[in-house]
């Protein structure tokens, strides 16, 4: 490994999976460089990132283990941000992050998926509703803007009690802040901009509470003196929303591209020989919705297959490497195979930040597929899928737009006599 010249990450994400693999070939754990100059440590192994996920002394809380961050060396405009400036469930440490985490896991606890299934199933059934009033016969549809992209932010928007206005203003700043090609104005303008929506929230949540995670979380401070304080009430409800939204957007549209891609194999599914719940898990295996989560630090000197990360340094867990890994799945691990025995993978992360919201995803995910096919079964792609445009991000792993065919063309009627 060659630390005198780190690999710099491509911010428009054009090929995530062949830089993911370049990577793995470079080393479990090696250097990289961000947007901005920001060196850090790409760790690019199954087994290594396990192991990593799981050590306590490792931090995603910038402002005590990111020397750099904490003495304003970084930027208030550095193109990433909002993702290190976050005081939140996702971005605490120790004691903190158990406080928020034993608040915030209230809101979901083992029954919520059944609970917010009909509401799901509801919103799925509307916009399938929509796009099939829309569509005339053999026309491109595309799938992304009319399902994928809005269904998980409706879903997540009503848990926390935003109105569906605000919800399409948050929107667009969850796209800024999960692009990497942004600039540095647009980076600062994201942060305050999610910041003030998400406070303007709360603050309705406090004239007139719901029944909704943010009238939850405000009781559950006020009731057990938890001392959450005011921007981290702020961030721990931008982070439901933007966890909870942008993965499975990104989900949906691998899935359904995947299938389209593998008739063969959606076959199978349609003929009931393999469950959805085997779909999603190659899903998750081979096409991490997460390509490279930022970010964190190391609280000491840590040693990874033979590699020192010095204390302080910045950690990028690379996820579109991980269920890819031949290590892990053999020579097989980059074909799509939903009837392989093992889909291992970590794309709801491991260890203290695990994915609180993992059942309702898989939930939503479970019914959003089944319900699609059921509704569209001659859905087919409409474009070659070495045509389909990445999103402009090496954090995310998704395309900008799915366009599909819902039915086959009518044919055209002979001309009369």
């Amino acid at each position: 490994m060659n630390t005198e010249r780190p690999f710099t990450l491509d911010p428009t994400g054009r090929d995530i999976h062949a830089e993911a693999d370049h990577l793995r070939r470079l080393g479990p754990t090696t250097r990289v460089q961000l947007p901005g100059g920001v060196l850090a440590w790409s760790i690019n192994s199954y087994e290594v990132s396990k192991k990593l996920l799981g050590d306590p002394n490792v931090s995603k809380s910038a402002r005590r283990h990111w020397p750099a961050f904490a003495n304003g060396e970084v930027a208030p405009d550095w193109e990433m941000i909002s993702w290190v400036a976050m005081d939140n469930i996702s971005t605490t440490f120790g004691k903190d992050h158990r406080r928020l985490r034993r608040l915030t896991s209230k809101a979901f606890n083992a029954r919520r998926p059944e609970e917010v299934r009909p509401r799901a199933q509801a919103m799925i059934d509307d916009l399938l509703d929509r796009i099939e009033a829309a569509e005339a016969a053999g026309e491109v549809v595309d799938l992304k803007t009319s399902f994928a992209y809005p269904l998980p932010g409706m879903l997540v928007a009503e848990l926390i009690g935003m109105s569906d206005e605000a919800r399409v203003a948050a929107a667009k700043m969850i796209d800024l802040m999960v692009a990497t090609n942004v600039t540095p104005e647009q980076a600062q303008d994201t942060l305050l901009g999610w910041r003030t929506a998400i406070a303007n929230l709360i603050a309705q949540k406090r004239e007139n509470p719901g029944p909704d995670i943010t009238s939850d979380l405000i009781a559950a401070r006020d009731e057990d003196g938890s001392r959450m304080t005011e921007q981290e009430m702020t961030d721990t409800v931008f982070a439901i929303l933007g966890a909870g939204s942008e993965t499975t957007i990104n989900f949906i549209d691998n899935a359904v591209t995947e299938l389209l891609t593998h008739p063969e194999q959606l076959e199978l599914v349609k003929t009931g020989r393999v469950s959805w719940d085997e779909v999603i898990e190659e899903v998750l295996r081979l096409q991490s919705p997460l390509a490279s989560l930022p970010l964190r630090f190391a609280v000491e000197d840590i040693e990874l297959d033979g590699v020192t990360i010095p204390k302080g340094d910045p950690i990028l867990v690379n996820y579109a490497a991980l269920g890819r890994d031949p290590a892990l799945h053999g020579a097989s691990a980059a074909t799509f195979d939903i009837t392989r025995e093992s889909k291992e993978h970590l794309s709801f992360g491991h260890g203290p930040h695990y994915c609180l919201g993992a059942g309702i995803a898989r939930m939503l995910a479970k019914a959003s597929l089944s319900a699609l096919f059921e509704r569209f079964p001659d859905l087919t792609l409409a474009v070659d899928p070495k045509d389909l445009v990445p999103y402009p991000s090496f954090i995310m792993n998704g395309h900008r737009h799915l366009p599909v065919r819902l039915s086959q063309a009518l044919p055209e009627l002979p001309a009369a006599a």
